[in-house]
């Protein structure tokens, strides 16, 4: 049911911005640059100050919703966040690179995105470990800037 009044609720955000008057390409250009920005700060401070640093970037309202890899379900801001603190315990080293992205400005304060992200971790025992995840999401921008609203993540399968 959660999944559902979410689900509702984006398409309801999603159409209702269709009312509005059509970006253009020029403001799309930009929006994209303020995206692909935030982004670039997201991956750097998850490098430099770890994993935890990715609360910044996450919508913490009641709309946040996340499938992260191996889940099947979508998961709220305080369940992601307590997962990530628990990861953040048995990291030395994350490091997140795109390797492909695309992002579709919907109106000015919402975008949807997705790409292949390659992320490099090293834990605790120093064991390294590379993988890829195919992520979507959609974003909205706030105060502070662009964040996290919604999406998924899966692990690509080694080839």
């Amino acid at each position: 049911m959660k999944l559902l009044t979410k689900t509702f609720l984006l398409f309801t955000i999603t159409f209702n911005s269709y009312g509005q008057k059509a970006l253009s390409s020029e403001r799309k250009e930009a929006i994209s640059l303020e995206i692909q920005q935030m982004f670039d700060n997201y991956h750097s401070d998850i490098t430099t100050k770890g994993i935890i640093s990715e609360f910044k970037y996450l919508d913490d309202s009641s709309d946040f919703f996340w499938v992260p890899p191996g889940y099947e379900k979508t998961l709220d801001y305080d369940t992601i966040k307590s997962i990530l603190t628990t990861n953040s315990k048995v990291l030395n080293f994350i490091e997140f690179s795109w390797e492909s992205i695309k992002i579709f400005p919907i109106t000015n304060k919402i975008a949807n995105y997705s790409g292949v992200v390659k992320c490099v971790q090293v834990d605790t025992s120093n064991n390294p470990l590379t993988f890829k995840l195919i992520e979507s999401g959609t974003l909205i921008k706030r105060k502070d800037g662009w964040k996290f609203l919604s999406g998924q993540s899966r692990n690509l399968a080694s080839k």
